[in-house]
């Protein structure tokens, strides 16, 4: 049994919702553990946006529906898993909601020997990463509906996306494959940098980049900055867009808890 198969059996947030919020992001309730007087998160208003799991086929089919629509108004073809059929990273998929739509999603891939999709066209500067003891995540099928903000949803989903993989399971480093059109966008906001030159990535039939960073850079970022767009501190990231560090403290607490049962 693999660590999603695992996770998916022991945890009990699985099918909740995560976390709701404003925006900008005022937490409404992180869970009921010591909030006695705090409101389900199942019970916040339509206009709260909500991060949850996919956990079932319908929920994974609305968010293969955002990414096909998103990728296919910027011209890439249908997203697949790549020619490399060998290639099944383990992997969990966060959905944001409002008003009951989809309106982002990133799915988190892990590397736990069986390889990552970013392998198809990087393995080498991967494997590099590897080499020095690493433990590296992906991200990949990344779309957010460009309607609402786009911001404060990608900065919530990729704050969640991290404390699954470096808070809960301890990756050290991720990787995205990006356009390279995109790719300042990454580096500015996140800290991103480059490690492959462009190639062609064929599961989109675009051009690409294999973007890194350390997760501690995220940790310190997220530190320094986040919850900083309610404190008016003057930074030009994402990252006062994502959580607070106390939030994310009782996010993670919450969701260990969870995780085994607790």
């Amino acid at each position: 049994m693999g660590l999603i198969d695992r996770f998916r059996m022991t945890s009990k947030v699985w099918a909740k919702t995560i976390v709701a919020f404003e925006s900008p992001h005022r937490l409404q309730d992180l869970g009921t553990q010591g909030h006695q007087d705090s409101p389900s998160v199942e019970s916040n208003g339509g206009d709260m946006l909500k991060i949850r799991l996919a956990h079932t086929s319908e929920r994974i089919r609305d968010a293969s529906v955002l990414v096909q629509k998103r990728y296919g108004e910027a011209g890439y073809q249908s997203v697949g898993g790549g020619p490399n059929k060998n290639v099944c990273p383990e992997q969990i998929t966060l959905l944001s909601y409002h008003k009951d739509k989809v309106v982002g999603t990133l799915t988190l891939g892990l590397d736990i020997g069986q390889g990552l999709y970013a392998d198809e066209l990087y393995k080498p500067e991967i494997d590099k990463l590897r080499s020095e003891g690493r433990k590296v995540a992906e991200i990949t099928k990344l779309a957010v509906d460009s309607k609402l903000p786009s911001k404060r949803i990608l900065a919530a989903l990729i704050h969640i996306a991290y404390i699954y993989g470096a808070r809960i399971w301890r990756y050290t480093d991720v990787v995205i494959e990006v356009n390279p059109s995109h790719a300042e966008f990454y580096k500015r906001m996140l800290g991103f940098r480059a490690i492959g030159e462009e190639r062609l990535c064929t599961r989109v039939n675009a051009p690409a980049v294999l973007l890194w960073v350390e997760s501690r850079h995220l940790k310190h970022k997220i530190a320094e900055f986040g919850g900083g767009l309610e404190t008016g501190r003057k930074e030009r990231s994402l990252f006062p867009y994502f959580f607070s560090q106390s939030d994310e403290l009782e996010i993670t607490h919450r969701l260990v808890q969870n995780e085994h049962g607790g």
